[in-house]
């Protein structure tokens, strides 16, 4: 008897662990388990949701019913009668025409901000718009008006009356965000309003149009065209971004403008309708540990100089290319992008007191800050497009460079100032040893290492002493975008 009730007991137990192992959980979510277990006892009369997602996953259907009432559809229209091209290439765009002096119609996204009725989307949404109008997520539509711009940033800022107390988005911290960090975007693609979609952060900092401002968050959460203006939001339900633009190249690759570049001027827009940026007129670059090799310098951070602008503070001021900026009125700065935020973020008029160093001393450089041009309102316009070089080259190839006289010929056809002296790269050799993705035919070399190259003669001189391991800085002009910058490279086995 006893056996045959230790062999029913042992056979219960073993029935009731291949239970578990077939129909439980894994052990990461045992509160899943355990609610499955006391709802079989006393079930629970409350509301369920069906393929919820698990304890400390993320739950899209949450948010977007918090955000969804805030989120608006925008149409803007224009009489016509001007060129309304836009800087910007792969941009979002709803636009059913783009041709000059004809009337035009377009559509994007937004997202209200505040119960007053403010609420941002993209620049390029509603840029030479004669009418907007609003779509609220209940149906009510409204009249658009455009408080303030930002084309630099791609934000505007609109507002609506008349409606009530409206539902506002929250507003997270995109300083904060993670690459992997899961989002969603809402907006209207394709004319379908309220759609959501669902990725993740997969970049950080992305640079598209202007280097010197872009902040961009990259993300495959899908964003089509329609979705520009919309939201991008966090697991916590906040808005961190606002969807800009697409990837012409890729259907999973999109953009945002980080919520806090947005917010930083908001007061302007609010106030002003547009926004003042101070500015320096330099092409910067970070310090790296080949720079610092090669040019021989005493530190390891800051904003070195590659260019500076005719005509512009730094000019006025005595900046020099190959200066590295260390300071701002005490503040220490570490990269170029930490002085371009810290220089935009200051008035102009005001004066900064840069430190710098120059030829390894330390000076004090104070610059009177002018207002920041608009991209299409920079002096020279567009920059000139690189042109094929023609023409046999001269010299053997150096560190997998081919290199030729700069000849006046070449040197009007491509723009290039008078002040620029040097070699002109003609061929470049992928599997050279000193092969460099950021070097581009075309390009003038003036200096190696702080040498100056006037003659092939002198290019092969100095590359020829290149040995294994060296850093190599090659300073030149760059006609693709008509300046001056550093291009590095480290000499691998010949």
């Amino acid at each position: 008897m006893r056996h045959t009730l230790l062999t029913v007991a042992l056979s219960s137990a073993v029935s009731f662990l291949i239970g578990l192992a077939v129909a439980g959980q894994p052990s990461a979510v045992p509160s899943v388990q355990a609610s499955q277990r006391t709802a079989t006892i006393a079930p629970v009369r409350t509301k369920t949701t069906t393929g919820g997602a698990l304890p400390g996953a993320v739950n899209f259907a949450d948010v977007a019913e918090r955000i969804n009432p805030a989120v608006v559809n925008i149409d803007a229209a224009a009489r016509g009668g001007r060129d309304t091209r836009r800087r910007r290439t792969g941009e979002d765009s709803g636009d059913q025409s783009r041709d000059f002096d004809l009337p035009r119609q377009g559509s994007g996204s937004g997202f209200i901000i505040d119960r007053q009725g403010f609420l941002l989307t993209n620049y390029h949404v509603i840029e030479g718009a004669d009418r907007i109008t609003v779509t609220l997520a209940d149906g009510r539509v409204l009249k658009g008006e455009v408080v303030g711009t930002d084309p630099a940033i791609d934000v505007a800022l609109l507002k609506i009356s008349g409606a009530g107390a409206l539902p506002e988005a929250p507003l997270g911290n995109s300083d904060e965000l993670r690459v992997g960090e899961w989002v969603c975007a809402i907006g209207n693609p394709l004319g379908y309003v309220h759609s959501v979609t669902v990725g993740v952060v997969s970049f950080i900092g992305r640079k598209l149009f202007d280097a010197s401002l872009d902040d961009y968050i990259q993300t495959d959460a899908a964003i089509n065209l329609g979705n520009s203006g919309g939201p991008l939001i966090n697991a916590r339900g906040e808005v961190i971004g606002i969807n800009a633009a697409i990837s012409s190249r890729a259907t999973n690759i999109g953009f945002a403008v980080p919520i806090n570049q947005a917010v930083a001027i908001l007061s302007q827009l609010k106030t002003r309708g547009r926004v003042s940026r101070g500015f320096l007129g330099v092409v910067l670059t970070d310090v790296t540990p080949e720079m610092q090799r090669s040019l021989k310098l005493t530190v390891s951070r800051g904003a070195l100089v590659q260019d500076v602008n005719q005509n512009s503070p730094a000019e006025r001021a005595g900046l020099r290319p190959y200066d590295v900026i260390l300071t701002v009125d005490g503040r220490e700065i570490w990269t170029n992008e930490e002085l371009i935020r810290d220089i935009s973020g200051r008035q102009p008029g005001t004066t900064a007191r840069l430190d710098v160093l120059r030829d390894g001393r330390r000076e004090a450089v104070p610059v009177k800050l002018t207002e920041r041009p608009l991209p299409d309102s920079a002096e020279g316009g567009a920059p000139t497009p690189a042109h094929r070089v023609d023409g046999a080259a001269a010299g053997e190839p150096g560190l997998g460079l081919v290199v030729r006289e700069l000849e006046a010929g070449f040197a009007r056809r491509l723009d290039i100032p008078a002040s620029v002296h040097g070699v002109v790269v003609v061929r470049i050799d992928p599997a050279g040893p000193a092969f460099v993705p950021a070097m581009r035919r075309g390009f003038v070399i003036i200096e190696i290492n702080r040498q100056p190259v006037h003659s092939v003669a002198e290019f092969e001189r100095i590359v020829g002493a290149a040995r294994t391991g060296d850093a190599l800085a090659f300073y030149g002009y760059d006609p693709s975008v008509g300046q001056r910058e550093i291009v590095m490279a480290t000499v691998d086995a010949r």
